[in-house]
């Protein structure tokens, strides 16, 4: 598998098992990225309520942090939007997420469980082919 393109194209089609991956391999990513960050650049200072803690984060925690929120957020948009176009859809489909509660299951349902078009579409060949 070609990660570079799979997470930094929005060229062509990907179908549902390259999806995943993407999906788990950028959640892996961000877990280590920003818990590292957190782990090893911020501070914890317990408050005046028993069991409540404060969190201090310092510079290079927060660029470490915002480098991999983008690069989550990118990666992200690349694989869903190649996945839309394996649906046969624009990959200006990934706004429906932006509805509230049925846009994120809708694109759950289209890109996570339903098949790709078969054979080729405007977007490209078959990834099954």
């Amino acid at each position: 598998m070609d990660w570079k393109n799979l997470l930094t194209s929005f060229q062509g089609r990907i179908n549902r098992q390259p999806y995943w991956l993407g999906a788990i391999a950028i959640s892996v990513l961000g877990l280590v990225l920003i818990g590292g960050a957190m782990a090893l650049f911020a501070t914890y200072t317990a408050t005046d309520e028993p069991g409540k803690y404060t969190m201090q984060m310092s510079p290079i925690g927060w660029i470490i942090s915002v480098i991999a929120y983008i690069a989550i957020i990118w990666f992200g948009l690349a694989i869903q939007v190649k996945r839309w176009h394996d649906r046969d859809k624009s990959g200006w489909w990934v706004l429906i997420g932006l509805v509230p509660v049925i846009g994120g299951i809708w694109a759950l349902v289209e890109c996570g469980f339903l098949r790709g078009t078969p054979g080729a579409n405007r977007y490209g060949p078959d990834p099954l082919a």
